[in-house]
């Protein structure tokens, strides 16, 4: 079965005979723009794979604030911290747009796993760069400002999520400013701010839920 999936997302590391098999094992959902897949502190009995769309990880501080863990896309992985230790989920995901996703049972997963060996270091290669990223991003956040913080993010948003056009890469995530406050552990004010110097700067123009690097090489100059 042939998948479009963004770079490294474990889908795409699949051979085509586990991809078929994978499915087999589960079924296919659809998701609306908003909606919860899971929540934190949920006992697992599912994991998800995106298959189009883009969902966001994010936790709840003890004030009711959210703090955006992760955006992912076509071909990721979601859930399988608790599908593999049987503990409450650690996260919420929400679709950030439409999904479509194939929702596996836990013990069809596990199962999976256990029969395609080079899948299952897939999952512990791909849980490494999650936490070496988890790393690095608690680093930056201890030691860049909030332009910078800001700054790093719309240069993962272009490389990742980016369509080139005529006046630059337009990130096609519809993140809200909220959300990328929550992302760069900042204040709603703070991003705003950070925002209009990028667009003063010429590095950047914005709309609601819309941003377009003009200047990528600039922007990763500034996250520097």
């Amino acid at each position: 079965m042939a998948l479009v999936t963004d770079p490294g997302e474990f889908l795409g590391e699949l051979a085509g005979e586990e991809v078929d098999d994978l499915f087999r094992s589960g079924r296919r959902r659809r998701w609306p723009c908003g909606a919860t897949l899971f929540s934190e502190g949920d006992q697992s009995t599912t994991v998800v794979f995106v298959l189009s769309g883009r969902a966001k990880v994010f936790s709840l501080t003890a004030h009711g604030g959210e703090v955006l863990l992760a955006i992912r896309g076509p071909g990721a992985l979601l859930g399988e911290m608790s599908a593999l230790d049987g503990a409450p989920r650690s996260a919420s995901v929400a679709a950030l747009e439409p999904l479509e996703t194939l929702v596996v049972p836990v013990s069809s997963f596990l199962k999976f796993l256990q029969d395609h060996p080079a899948a299952a270091m897939r999952i512990v290669r791909m849980i490494v760069a999650r936490l070496r990223d988890s790393d690095r991003k608690r680093v930056e956040f201890g030691t860049y400002d909030t332009l910078g913080r800001v700054a790093l993010r719309l240069v993962e948003l272009a490389e990742r999520f980016g369509a080139t056009g005529s006046e630059g890469v337009q990130i096609t995530v519809p993140l809200s400013q909220d959300e990328l406050a929550a992302w760069t552990g900042s204040s709603r004010e703070s991003v705003t701010k950070a925002l209009r110097t990028l667009r003063r700067h010429g590095v950047i123009t914005t709309q609601r839920r819309s941003v377009s690097v003009i200047d990528l090489n600039l922007l990763r100059a500034r996250a520097r």
